[in-house]
């Protein structure tokens, strides 16, 4: 729920760049693909060989084009299939890299297993709860509740990560934690808004179980 009253801080914050973007020709999908390749590698290379700190660093201003490629597709007359799948997509790799270098790091020289199982089934409930609301939505409900979506995942990961990384004892233990508990909350209550809206109706029939029509005389 943060996303969506964070976007327009963002926006403003954003407008002077997203402007001299628009005139430079840059498109929305190449700010995507700059934020989501950034994320990843700051991951990779900085969380997953223990620079926490840095890495956690990185990684939010990588995420924060996550809203300059919108503002900017807006800008350039609206985005596109493409890009929107292009962008979910990128989503999706940014939060996974997050939780594998987390695992990584502490499944070796960081030696903490209760880590790495933290941060293993905080990417688990991260799919699930995207997943939800993409089936959700797949057949025409709506899903948008939950009390840990993908702005408080990030903001309690690196949080947690770059204060560990300053020193500051089981800071990414208790963010984990809580995000864990969080997002299994997350998903449940999906659950339910999804059981609410589709009580026992049956799925549409597709267009390949349609009868064929007769053939003609």
């Amino acid at each position: 729920m943060l996303g969506v009253n964070l976007r327009p801080v963002v926006a403003r914050f954003w407008a002077p760049v997203v402007r001299g973007l628009v005139r430079r020709g840059v498109t929305a999908d190449a700010v995507t693909l700059t934020g989501t390749l950034g994320a990843v590698a700051s991951a990779a290379f900085l969380i997953g060989t223990g620079h926490l700190f840095w890495g956690a660093f990185a990684v939010t201003l990588f995420v924060l084009l996550d809203m300059l490629d919108g503002a900017l597709a807006r800008a350039r007359g609206g985005g596109s299939l493409f890009g929107a799948v292009l962008d979910s997509t990128g989503d999706r790799a940014a939060d996974a890299a997050i939780f594998a270098a987390l695992a990584w790091w502490y499944s070796g020289d960081g030696d903490n297993r209760m880590l790495v199982l933290l941060a293993l089934i905080c990417l688990v409930l991260g799919i699930l709860t995207s997943y939800v609301k993409a089936r959700a939505e797949g057949v025409g409900l709506t899903c948008d509740v939950g009390i840990v979506e993908r702005t408080e995942r990030l903001i309690l990961v690196l949080v947690g990560t770059g204060f560990t990384g300053l020193g500051i004892p089981y800071a990414v233990h208790v963010a984990l934690w809580v995000l864990l508990i969080g997002s299994a909350v997350t998903v449940g209550q999906r659950f339910v808004a999804v059981h609410q809206q589709a009580g026992g109706r049956p799925l549409p029939p597709r267009a390949t179980d349609a009868p064929s029509a007769p053939p003609a005389p």
